[in-house]
């Protein structure tokens, strides 16, 4: 077995969204073995989630675990931290350990990038950014790599956080502006752990696609019920969004319901979904598939890296 700390770099993101393109394809064509993630809370304000899937097309099966603390970056640590296990698919045999902490981020942010990819009606985007964290930045670099960006458009709870991601991103003329203003956008990525909306529905124009990140639990909402109703949503797995989604508290509150989702975006990678018209607003509700970390950790296994762990 061998344990992979991802020292020497990360796969660029062309090859990290082509991979992340394929395990959703997989899915939609009901090829992987995958149940809902498994949430654990803890007492001091966090959980941690165990993700296990099967992906017979790449002979690959493990498990990620992963916690999510919000408290951490005032110890100095991140929000997220994950290890993903790969066994051997003939004898069960762990093979690899993979440091998945920032792997989870470039997956997560590889997901929304292949949804604007299929679900944005234009090519050249004016990007809406919601939340100026590490997964915010994942994504813009993600979707930099499948869109052009002309623009940037950066709100965040404190200016200085927003100020500080728009000149990171200054190459794609970032700007830190108001919540509204960031939603006057054409793909608008939302990545805040909000348990009440910050988005509302007269913010969002005809014909944007809306990434919503950052509900991934239970409680966790962002966007105003009336864009759900108003939008076509899709999902990464129906499952989990109604579980721990965009869509969990308006389906608990009886705003929404599942049979208004309208499909996978695995379904819409192998065609058999999308969005109707130009003028439609989309939603990508995503969850995060333990698919994705094996699709990504394959990326990092493939290297003569890592350490030799004795097992058993």
């Amino acid at each position: 077995m061998r344990y992979y700390p991802v020292h020497s770099g990360y796969p660029p993101y062309t090859r990290v969204n082509q991979a992340i393109e394929a395990a959703f394809a997989e899915h939609g064509r009901g090829g992987v073995r995958m149940p809902s993630k498994v949430y654990v809370g803890l007492v001091e304000n966090g959980d941690f989630r165990t993700m296990p899937a099967y992906m017979p097309a790449l002979g690959i099966a493990g498990v990620k675990i992963v916690n999510v603390h919000p408290n951490n970056r005032a110890r100095g640590l991140p929000t997220v931290m994950a290890l993903t296990e790969i066994i051997d698919v003939a004898t069960g045999v762990p093979q690899a350990i993979v440091n998945a902490t920032e792997l989870t981020a470039m997956r997560t942010g590889a997901a929304g990038a292949i949804a604007a990819k299929y679900l944005s009606p234009r090519r050249t985007v004016t990007l809406g950014v919601v939340g100026a964290g590490r997964q915010a930045e994942a994504l813009v670099e993600a979707i930099a790599a499948t869109l052009t960006i002309d623009e940037i458009r950066v709100w965040s709870r404190t200016e200085k956080s927003s100020e500080a991601f728009a000149a990171r991103y200054a190459d794609y003329n970032a700007v830190s502006v108001s919540i509204e203003r960031a939603c006057d956008c054409d793909v608008l990525n939302t990545t805040t752990p909000s348990r009440k909306p910050l988005i509302m529905a007269d913010w969002i124009g005809e014909g944007t696609h809306i990434n919503a990140i950052g509900a991934d639990a239970p409680g966790k909402q962002e966007l105003d019920p009336r864009i759900l109703t108003g939008a076509e949503v899709f999902v990464d797995d129906p499952g989990q969004a109604a579980h721990s989604g965009e869509i969990n508290v308006p389906i608990e509150t009886g705003l929404y319901d599942t049979g208004m989702i309208a499909g996978t975006l695995g379904e819409v990678v192998i065609g058999k979904r999308g969005r109707s018209s130009p003028g439609a607003v989309t939603v990508f509700d995503s969850t995060g598939l333990a698919i994705q970390d094996l699709a990504i950790a394959a990326l990092i296994i493939e290297r003569d890296d890592g350490y030799d762990l004795p097992f058993p």
